[in-house]
């Protein structure tokens, strides 16, 4: 059973001269409209095109102000932090006790893993 795909364009199915009449039409239409705002004294009919906008463009002082704030961002980041910073930053260090016990509880689980590994193994 094939299933059909939908219509994604329903004007890739017409002929050229199809597509051209099409586009009398819609031109015929264009004018009326426009003759038909003249008339009732309208600069502009709502079905007609809007107008395309412009791209804005920031001006040099504004990019000057803000490559200067980011500048200035930037060598924030890369000096030398304060005392305040500086404490906030402090490395925690472990002592050897700490750190042998830790190391032993981790032998301990290897161990209690591995035992159990070999039981399955031998079952």
């Amino acid at each position: 059973m094939q299933k059909r795909m939908k219509k994604i364009n329903p004007l890739a199915e017409l002929s050229v001269r199809q597509l051209k009449r099409a586009l009398a039409i819609k031109q015929e239409i264009a004018d009326l409209e426009n003759e038909l705002g003249q008339l009732l004294g309208e600069e502009e009919t709502a079905a007609g095109p809007a107008p395309r906008t412009r791209k804005r463009k920031m001006s040099a002082a504004a990019r000057a102000k803000i490559s200067a704030a980011q500048k200035a961002r930037w060598a924030d980041q890369k000096t030398e932090p304060t005392p305040e910073k500086a404490l906030r930053k402090k490395k925690r260090i472990i002592s050897a006790e700490g750190r042998a016990g830790l190391i032993a509880g981790a032998k301990a689980r290897w161990a209690k893993y591995n035992a159990e590994k070999k039981k399955k193994a031998a079952a």
